[in-house]
């Protein structure tokens, strides 16, 4: 029977467009304190509840993980949601990635805590994989309400949400997209090689 022998895999899907600091820390968070021998960064095809720019292109958004990424042990950026196409259903994700020999940990943001049970086939999701969150903003209130949320998600389902401890990045993806259309700087928001990609392809002008 394999326990402890399993592999540790961490699942961090988004948008990510772009993919900015605020994720690669989170990222890093995830994989040292869940211990990861795997981290999957998984850009979505059509996000099921957020709308997109209709210019969006999906093979942008992944090329730019990659770049993020590049050189990092133990990360893969994959396409398996722009490969399967249509909405991106974190159920049907762990449903490829799920094994015997592994162990899935799923990385949420605040948002996500917050209407996880409005997700597709949560309860499902919730018996594939250990859930985890990562705060991305600074709010005494929002904090209330996510542990909250989760003591809820305790008690009626028996899963206890993990929290990565992280100094907060306060930045958000729609932040560089309208400091890229208005011509200010975009350095300190993302990597060298994602600026320099944003800027080559012409993206979010």
């Amino acid at each position: 029977m394999l326990t402890d022998n399993r592999l540790r895999v961490g699942i961090y899907g988004g948008t990510f467009a772009p993919i900015h600091r605020g994720h690669e820390q989170a990222a890093r968070a995830f994989m040292e304190q869940m211990k990861l021998d795997i981290l999957y960064i998984i850009p979505t095809c059509l996000p099921p509840h957020k709308q997109i720019d209709g210019a969006d292109s999906p093979m942008h958004r992944m090329r730019m993980c990659e770049l993020a990424f590049e050189g990092v042990d133990g990360v893969i950026v994959s396409d398996v949601e722009i490969r399967r196409g249509g909405k991106s259903y974190t159920y049907d994700t762990l449903c490829e990635l799920q094994g015997e020999d592994r162990k899935l940990f799923l990385l949420c943001g605040t948002d996500m805590v917050l209407t996880f049970d409005r997700w597709y086939r949560f309860e499902d999701i919730l018996s594939m994989c250990h859930p985890v969150y990562v705060r991305r903003e600074r709010d005494a209130i929002l904090d209330t309400r996510v542990v909250s949320k989760i003591t809820e998600y305790y008690q009626k389902y028996g899963v206890m949400f993990r929290k990565i401890l992280t100094e907060p990045v306060v930045l958000a993806s729609t932040d560089i997209r309208e400091a890229v259309r208005t011509g200010r700087d975009i350095s300190g928001m993302v990597s060298p090689k994602v600026e320099q990609y944003i800027k080559e392809n012409g993206l979010y002008v």
